[in-house]
């Protein structure tokens, strides 16, 4: 039972720096352009010069 008087405060802490995070990642704009970066993949950069 005293294992459980340190793990549940870990266990609290360490959900609210996973909260925390989140809401730092919200207000720095990781979350605004979710299929920008997946159609970026797909792009072929012609400006590279020509490779063949």
């Amino acid at each position: 039972m005293t294992g459980l008087a340190y793990l549940i405060p870990i266990a609290l802490c360490m959900g609210t720096l996973g909260l925390v995070a989140f809401f730092w990642a919200m207000h720095s704009g990781q979350y605004e352009d979710m299929d920008g970066s997946a159609q970026r993949i797909l792009i072929d950069d012609e400006e590279e010069g020509d490779r063949s």
